[in-house]
């Protein structure tokens, strides 16, 4: 396994994935997600892979096919009215190919993006996981994370 910066040559395989992850949510909450789409069009998936803040990093086996992704957010408060100045590097989405779930590549990833955030100054990594993946949450976890904050409704 390798992990990359994910380039624009890249959109195929990503989408792929980008579709898995939606349909995970899809069947959790479809009364939020349509079925059969993708979080990104590729012309934003272009734009998206230009910016340096917001990286995006593959994981490819050694035959160059995707393992996961991990779409990551840098965030930083400055002079801000309430909060502490600091970097946060948000995970915006991670997902692993569900061919391959429960080999290690989403804990590869996390680490990567750990380390990444470090040498980029990051006080923290962030991220938000839908109560209805509790998969997915056993896995932040699993590596380690700790609830900061709850997201709460009522459906009118």
């Amino acid at each position: 396994m390798k992990i990359i910066r994910a380039k624009a040559e890249h959109i195929p395989m990503m989408n792929r994935l980008l579709y898995q992850v939606n349909a995970v949510h899809h069947v959790g909450r479809p009364d939020l997600f349509k079925p059969n789409c993708k979080k990104y069009t590729d012309k934003e998936l272009k734009a998206l892979l230009k910016d340096d803040n917001k990286p995006v990093f593959l994981c490819l086996d050694d035959a160059g096919n995707l393992l996961g992704y991990v779409f990551c957010v840098l965030k930083c408060y400055q002079n801000d009215n309430i909060y502490t100045d600091r970097k946060t590097l948000y995970i915006d989405d991670l997902c692993v190919e569900a061919l391959v779930r429960g080999k290690h590549v989403g804990t590869e990833l996390y680490q990567y993006v750990l380390e990444y955030a470090r040498s980029v100054g990051c006080y923290n990594v962030t991220l938000n996981v839908w109560k209805c993946n509790p998969d997915a949450e056993a896995f932040y976890q699993a590596m380690g994370m700790k609830p900061y904050k709850t997201g709460m409704e009522t459906i009118l």
